[in-house]
């Protein structure tokens, strides 16, 4: 059973490193588009495939556990949520590519506006993420009931650049291009910290044993 439990372990570390791989495009995603740094753009889409490779190794990790020690009860709640995890993760990474393909077209042309809510989303969604997965180091604590409700932020500054950026496109139908494509970049950032959201609500199942997803978070309870 302790080979078991160092297994564990280690499938933790790796989703950790996932993770912090995860936060990273991110950040340096949209840091790329504030600082019109197309080369840190190419950057992180040339290195989309490690985040790929280690999803599909920690994929492969966790049937093989499931597959030979057969887990019960919270062990197999772990496994189960790890793969997951895992998904939501490689799929930020995705978002997070998508930032960087977004800035390159942006950078290209002259700025439209100075960019304020984008980067107050991107703390936000990149302290969502960290939080997410602090809380599965941390387990039971209230921690994921506090990720989940920043999600409700994040959907309000959302809002707010479309309004914004609507009136651009109104008023000047020649910004229409460049304003769409800061409007993606915003439900980029949002669907991250949907993604986030998820993770924060699989850590309460592993925690509590129950389904939270589609039902109104008060806190921990």
């Amino acid at each position: 059973m302790a080979i078991f439990d160092e297994e564990l372990r280690a499938l933790k570390e790796k989703i950790l490193k996932l993770g912090s791989l995860v936060e990273t495009a991110i950040h340096m995603s949209v840091q790329s588009l504030v600082d019109r740094n197309s080369d840190l753009a190419r950057e992180i889409i040339k290195k989309d495939h490690q985040l790929n490779a280690l999803d599909v190794e920690i994929d492969e990790e966790c049937i093989r556990l499931i597959a030979l020690r057969q887990p019960k009860a919270r062990d197999l709640r772990f496994i189960t949520i790890a793969m997951k995890i895992t998904t939501d993760l490689e799929r930020m990474g995705d978002l997070a590519v998508n930032v960087a393909e977004r800035a390159l077209e942006l950078n290209d042309e002259p700025q439209l506006k100075p960019y304020i809510d984008i980067p107050r989303m991107a703390e936000i969604t990149e302290g969502m993420v960290r939080d997410s997965l602090d809380a599965l180091v941390r387990e039971c604590t209230n921690l994921p009931y506090e990720v989940i409700k920043r999600d409700n932020e994040v959907d309000q500054l959302t809002v707010q650049v479309f309004n914004e950026l609507l009136l651009y496109m109104i008023q000047d139908p020649a910004t229409i291009s460049r304003a769409m494509r800061i409007t993606y970049v915003a439900k980029y950032l949002e669907r991250i910290a949907d993604h986030a959201t998820n993770i924060a609500e699989m850590v309460i199942y592993l925690c509590q044993g129950k389904m939270i997803r589609h039902t109104e978070i008060q806190g921990n309870e």
